[in-house]
């Protein structure tokens, strides 16, 4: 399934239903007086969170979504019906922003949560409703009130645990499809991941976290450059972020420089995000090249109180540390909570 995140949708919530002028006429009954209903309240707009989705590929196609408008009222002080509500499904993580002034009008961030977005007009009263000992036989009633109508932008930000972060090719494909049941595109080429996926890792004791693999973020990236930042929104709400680092490129390239690099680009797309609490992981220790030059890089890190786990996802070499910490600052901080 293709992945969408961003979607902008049109939205209207249902028209109130028009009050109805009637009379009773019926045989034997003289001055039967007004006997118009009332209109039907018109649907609201409701947007749901569900964990069966995870992409808003679906509302791409339909941009265009309308409640349905209330019943008129009838005769007989019959009431119209209401509109029926437009319930719009979206996956959990979804922001729902109105996009001509980008204020957050909801966020849903958990599965079965409900907000009710556009509310539908009120029915118009019929005349039975306006007869008065002064007036018996009102002539006229009240149409129904028109809906709500608004321009939304949604975007999709994967809830996570933990995100993985790093220059195309640094391993992280590799990391989560060793982690978990994820299976992304593994090649040695740059950008083979396109879209962000998720992996679910079965920890001990029954106990579990979710992981999130972004594309590649490299130096320029604010600007467009390679992807650009437009996946980083997906590592907003994780908890803690993994760096991989690649060194098996020395001394073609400069991994430091590398990491710094992407750092900068985090600060430019989100001061907060740039603030999250990191974990470097130096991959591919299966290598020569890397282990020949770990012990610099990682005295480089350990200068700077950086703590630096060294793994290779072939082997699984320091695979199973690197969960112990995670998971270690992940129950921490939900212990806290």
């Amino acid at each position: 399934m293709k992945f969408i995140d961003e979607v902008t949708l049109f939205t209207a919530s249902g028209h109130g239903g028009a009050g109805c002028v009637a009379f009773r006429h019926e045989k034997f009954i003289e001055f039967g007086g007004p006997s118009g209903g009332d209109g039907g309240k018109g649907g609201d707009v409701i947007f749901v969170a569900t964990s069966g989705l995870s992409t808003l590929l679906e509302l791409r196609h339909r941009p265009h979504q309308k409640a349905e408008k209330g019943h008129n009222g009838m005769g007989k002080n019959r009431h119209g019906a209401g509109g029926e509500d437009l319930v719009i499904r979206v996956p959990v993580g979804t922001v729902v922003k109105d996009a001509e002034t980008d204020d957050t009008l909801a966020d849903l961030t958990e599965d079965g949560q409900k907000v009710i977005l556009l509310k539908g007009g009120r029915g118009g009263q019929g005349n039975a409703r306006f007869a008065t000992a002064t007036n018996k036989a009102p002539k006229f009633s009240q149409p129904g009130e028109e809906g709500e109508e608004r321009k939304l932008r949604l975007e999709l930000k994967l809830m996570a645990d933990v995100g993985l972060l790093g220059l195309p090719n640094a391993g992280k494909s590799s990391l989560i499809s060793k982690i978990s049941a994820a299976r992304p595109k593994i090649a040695d080429y740059p950008f083979t991941t396109m879209v962000p996926s998720l992996g679910v890792v079965a920890y001990k004791n029954y106990r579990s976290f979710v992981v999130a693999d972004i594309p590649g973020i490299i130096e320029g990236a604010h600007a467009g450059a390679g992807l650009g930042h437009r996946f980083l929104k997906h590592l907003e709400r994780s908890g803690i972020l993994l760096h991989l680092v690649d060194i098996s490129w020395m001394p073609d390239r400069d991994p430091l420089a590398e990491y710094q690099a992407v750092c900068r680009e985090l600060a430019l797309f989100s001061p907060e995000l740039a603030a999250k609490e990191q974990v470097v992981v130096i991959t591919k220790t299966d290598l020569p090249q890397t282990r020949e030059r770990l012990a610099e890089i990682r005295a480089w890190f350990e200068g700077r109180k950086i703590t630096v786990f060294p793994i290779s996802s072939a082997t699984g070499e320091g695979v199973e540390a690197l969960l112990d910490e995670i998971a270690r600052r992940l129950w921490a901080d939900r212990d806290k909570g």
